[in-house]
């Protein structure tokens, strides 16, 4: 009976030195908000080269497994040994995953970039025409309000201004070079990286996805085993099963969006050649990109898209916009729908909170790892209020509380109103 009092006291006091710890943690971050930030940044840019080499492995993992597997299968009943199967399993699996990261990078490259330095050329040598054209048309339509009229040309000339100069001193100058590329994307990436930093961030992060690929197994493994030897058998088979549930979340939506940001960014390309708009494939490659971001990110890219063909035609930027809508309408309810189905579970609120949540909080990253993130949290949410109401034997169905009133103390009645 002692031990057993010891034992629960022991318990209370290491769960009050726990929460006690967690909370002086979640008070100092707070407080020190700036130099946590500053230090989570300083990190990620240490381990940029592991981050990138996770990314790819994961993205990469189906291709390899399924190589692998090919292999292994089909060479059943030779001569080879087992070992000698799966060592070439391995082999042949990497080599298709590098293979294929290769040759996307360099056939979205040489196809993309020279039209992207046409485009951006062209754009530059129009735009004094089409400064000056939109600027007439300004004035015809504000002709008979010359106070409108001076406060809206103001401020054009203030935006043209500003563009001019982007475009001469920033975009140009950049893109001429095309042998400094990495400086480029360097210059894009607010200049925290120098191009060799790049080249050895992607390099380093190839060689840390073909290790992570061919030991993924046994990582996976490892992590079993600290889990059981750390935690109580209910607790780590608990944890893996989660696990397993952020795998499927993370790659059915991730993959699934890529999958539908791809299509989207080609369907736009054909439909604007149709439509014989200005400036396709840049277009094209920034809605497809924006698609990635939920909800907002075909209304994202149609900004700089819409401003970009507005230069040309006022009429064809209205019916640009009205395409758009309607590609959105289709990748929300008929493509979207059927490449990604009910991956999170979540309804279209928390989809917007957590896009506009973690948004905030990471950028342009965290609104696409975002809706995922959120629909584990709140899975694990939802598991551990229904673990509450059953430690009260109170049902967990959400039917029982839509017209509570209250719960009879006694008999745990519920009451309706």
């Amino acid at each position: 009976m002692k031990s057993d009092k010891y034992q629960r006291y022991i318990y209370w006091g290491v769960t009050a030195f726990i929460v006690l710890a967690l909370l002086v943690v979640f008070v100092f971050i707070i407080k020190e908000m700036e130099q946590v930030k500053a230090g989570v940044r300083m990190l990620f840019q240490i381990l940029a080269p592991v981050i990138y080499g996770a990314v790819l492995a994961y993205l990469l993992a189906p291709i390899y497994n399924w190589v692998r597997d090919a292999v292994v299968s089909g060479t059943k009943g030779g001569k080879i040994s087992d070992r000698g199967r799966k060592a070439l399993g391995d082999f042949l699996a990497t080599s298709a995953s590098v293979i294929v990261l290769l040759a996307v990078v360099v056939g979205l490259t040489s196809m993309l970039l020279p039209q992207l330095w046409d485009s951006v050329k062209g754009l530059v040598e129009s735009l004094p025409a089409n400064i000056y054209n939109q600027q007439m048309k300004l004035e015809q339509l504000l002709a008979n309000n010359p106070d409108l009229e001076a406060i809206v040309m103001e401020y054009y000339n203030m935006a043209v201004i500003k563009l001019q100069g982007w475009l001469s001193s920033d975009v140009v100058p950049k893109f001429s070079n095309v042998g400094k590329i990495f400086g480029f994307i360097s210059g894009v990436s607010s200049g925290i990286f120098s191009a060799l930093n790049i080249f050895k961030n992607i390099l380093i992060g190839i060689i840390v996805m073909v290790y992570l690929l061919n030991m993924k197994e046994k990582l996976i493994t490892q992590i079993k085993m600290i889990l059981y030897g750390i935690f109580p058998l209910k607790i780590a088979n608990k944890v893996l099963d989660e696990g397993r549930y952020v795998h499927k979340v993370f790659g059915g939506f991730i993959i699934g969006k890529l999958l539908d940001s791809l299509i989207i960014g080609v369907l736009c390309f054909v439909l604007l050649n149709f439509m014989r708009m200005p400036y396709v494939l840049i277009v094209s490659v920034i809605v497809g990109v924006t698609n990635v971001i939920p909800f907002f990110g075909p209304f994202i890219g149609a900004i700089p898209s819409a401003f970009l063909i507005l230069l040309d035609s006022p009429v064809k930027c209205l019916w640009f916009l009205g395409f758009i809508l309607l590609l959105q309408q289709f990748d929300g309810n008929i493509l979207g729908p059927k490449i990604l189905g009910d991956s999170t579970g979540l309804s279209s609120f928390w989809v917007l909170f957590s896009i506009l949540l973690f948004g905030g909080l990471f950028g342009f990253v965290g609104m696409i790892i975002g809706v995922p993130t959120f629909a584990v949290f709140y899975k694990l949410l939802t598991e551990f209020v229904t673990w509450l109401l059953g430690k009260k034997k109170l049902s967990a169905n959400i039917e029982k509380y839509e017209n509570l009133n209250y719960i009879d103390e006694e008999n745990k009645t519920y009451i309706e109103k």
